[in-house]
């Protein structure tokens, strides 16, 4: 299929699919922790690192095949936020952004001191195994699994810890134990971006995985609305091509990135679909149905 699209597609809008099917993964990672369960998690590049050099590490110094090394990237990855998330998931608001902060910046300077990683001249040579087609095929699954939880009592146990924790625990609700969840499934989304990221580009460096790069996921499940998987998706997008479509000013990036999120925050505060989840299309679609039905 990948030769298929080469011969109609250029190389240049091909590699731009990709990269918004891979960063898409990763907003729809932290869409589950921050978007979904209110987390405020500023660290999702740290766990797209720790997938990125494990998966490159087991395909080039152990040959392992790439789905393996795929899974394997994710696995630690959300190991980390297992083992992240049990002690810091009892903080909140900025106490907890701090603590994500902090530990995706331990993570940065530990590869940027780790010999089989190249340390801080970066990791060349990894195969290029990510294509198209398995991005997007990833895609697909990732979000079919995130509408089905999502629309499960897991799911809505999920949006009432967001709405009001207190409220959810006198329900009957383990907070602890559904955010270390949401943290853990977060943090397996970012690795296994992180994995598709290394085995694309061929080449990576511990500065791909800086502050910055946290924040860009983060504005792209904003901008889309919290806890929508529509809304992720097209803030996805929309930040993805942003940097292509503005590199004829290339430094005021970061003013019109600003600005767009101040005018949001006007204009619509939940985002451009906070307000629209899954299962309320779902809703709306069966009652299309059952008015046509009746007429």
């Amino acid at each position: 299929m990948d030769a298929f699209l080469t011969q109609y597609i250029d190389a240049y809008y091909l590699r731009i699919l990709v990269l918004i099917g891979i960063n898409l993964i990763l907003a729809l990672g932290l869409n589950l922790t921050t978007g979904v369960t209110g987390q405020l998690s500023m660290g999702h590049a740290g766990f797209m690192s720790i997938g990125a050099y494990t998966a490159a590490i087991m395909s080039v110094h152990l040959g392992v095949p790439f789905w393996i090394a795929l899974l394997g990237g994710a696995s630690m990855a959300a190991l980390f936020g297992f083992i992240i998330g049990i002690p810091t998931l009892r903080l909140e608001g900025d106490y907890l952004a701090m603590v994500t902060i902090g530990f995706a910046e331990i993570i940065r300077v530990f590869f940027l001191n780790f010999e089989p990683g190249g340390k801080a001249v970066g990791f060349s040579g990894i195969p290029a195994s990510t294509t198209f087609s398995t991005v997007w095929i990833l895609v697909i699954v990732v979000i079919f699994l995130n509408a089905r939880l999502l629309n499960s009592r897991t799911g809505r146990a999920l949006y009432a810890i967001r709405e009001d924790e207190i409220a959810a625990e006198s329900a009957g609700i383990n907070t602890t134990r559904l955010k270390v969840l949401a943290f853990t499934l977060g943090a397996f989304l970012g690795g296994l971006g992180g994995g598709l990221y290394a085995h694309y580009m061929s080449y990576i460096n511990p500065q791909d995985f800086g502050f910055m790069k946290s924040i860009e996921i983060l504005n792209m499940v904003v901008l889309g609305g919290m806890g929508s998987i529509p809304g992720t998706a097209i803030g996805t997008v929309i930040l993805t091509l942003a940097p292509e479509l503005l590199r004829v000013v290339a430094d005021y990036r970061l003013l019109f990135y600003g600005a767009l999120l101040v005018i949001l925050m006007i204009f619509r505060p939940n985002g451009l679909l906070g307000d629209v989840r899954v299962y309320d299309i779902k809703k709306r679609l069966g009652r299309k149905e059952v008015k046509s039905c009746q007429s």
